[in-house]
C-alpha cells in the first residue's frame, strides 16, 4: 500500500552534546490523520536537541479502506514499539498525542506508569457525547464509512491531509479501546499537560474532564486554546502548544 509522502514517520536523533539529547519525545497523531499533523511539533523539539519520534499508525496515510482492517490493538502496538525503540536510546521519554493520539499516549502511560516521564495531550479523546456511537457495533456491518472528520482547522488554507471518510470498523474498535482505558486512568501518575480548544468540532469537552479527574497524577494542568479548532497542532495556537510543551518537558526533566 502506497503511503502519502506527507504521512511518512519523522525521526530525529538528540543532540549528544547536551542533556536534552538524553531525553526523548514521542508524538502520536490522531484517528484518520497522519504524522503530517505532528511533524512541525516534532521538529520544534528536535531543534532544541531532543530525540524525537513521530510514528505512522497502521492503516493511516494510505487509504481509509485499509484503515478499516486495522484496530486499536494495532495502533497502541505501534506506539508501544516506537516507545521501546526511543527509550533504548535515551534516559527518559515524554509522550505527546493529538486526539486519539492522546488516548494512545494515556494507554502507554497506564501500561508503563514508571517509565513515561510526562504526557502532553492536545484535544485528547477517551469518550464522546455523540449518541450514534452506540450504534457502531451494528452500523459497521451495514455501511463501511461515514463522512470524514479531518481538517477541523480554523486557520485558512491549512490541510491536515487526513481521510475524507471515517472507517466504521476502525471507529468501533477505537471507542471500545477508550472504554477499557477510562477504567485504568488511575494507574497514570506522571505529570500531565492538556491543551484543549474552546471550540472543537470533533472531540467534546467530556474527554478532558474524564482524563483530569481520572489520573492519579498530582502535577496536572489544562490550557484553553482560544483561536484553534480540533487539529490545534496545525492551527493558530500551534506555537503556544510548541513552546508550552517544551517548557513543560524542560521543567519536569529538571525535577527528576
Amino acid at each position: 500500500m502506497t503511503v502519502h509522502p506527507l504521512a511518512e514517520p519523522f525521526l530525529s536523533d538528540g543532540d549528544a552534546a547536551s542533556l536534552r539529547g538524553r531525553t526523548g519525545v514521542l508524538l502520536s497523531h490522531g484517528f484518520t490523520g497522519s504524522p503530517a499533523s505532528m511533524k512541525a511539533w516534532g521538529e520544534h523539539f528536535a531543534a532544541q536537541g531532543y530525540a524525537v519520534s513521530v510514528p505512522r499508525l497502521p492503516g493511516h496515510g494510505t487509504t481509509w479502506q485499509e484503515m478499516n482492517t486495522t484496530s486499536w490493538a494495532d495502533w497502541s502496538g505501534e506506539i508501544e514499539r516506537a516507545f521501546e525503540e526511543l527509550a533504548a536510546r535515551v534516559d527518559q521519554v515524554f509522550v505527546c498525542g493529538l486526539s486519539m493520539g492522546g488516548g494512545l499516549a494515556l494507554r502507554l502511560a497506564a501500561d508503563h506508569p514508571d517509565r513515561v516521564a510526562g504526557l502532553v495531550l492536545v484535544n485528547p479523546a477517551v469518550a464522546t457525547d455523540r449518541k450514534d456511537v452506540k450504534l457502531l457495533p451494528v452500523l459497521k456491518h451495514l455501511v463501511p464509512s461515514f463522512p470524514g472528520i479531518a481538517n477541523d482547522i480554523k486557520k485558512p488554507g491549512v490541510e491536515e491531509h487526513g481521510y475524507t471518510k471515517t472507517p466504521l470498523r476502525a471507529a468501533d474498535s477505537m471507542f471500545k479501546g477508550y472504554k477499557v482505558l477510562r477504567g485504568e486512568l488511575g494507574r497514570i501518575t506522571c505529570p500531565v499537560l492538556v491543551f484543549r480548544s474552546r471550540e472543537d468540532h470533533v472531540v467534546d469537552p467530556s474527554s478532558a474532564r474524564i482524563i483530569l479527574a481520572g489520573v492519579s497524577s498530582t502535577d496536572t494542568h489544562e490550557v484553553i486554546l482560544e483561536d484553534s479548532y480540533h487539529v490545534a497542532t496545525l492551527d493558530n495556537d500551534a506555537e503556544l502548544i510548541f513552546e508550552g510543551s517544551a517548557d513543560f518537558v524542560e521543567r519536569v526533566s529538571a525535577a527528576v
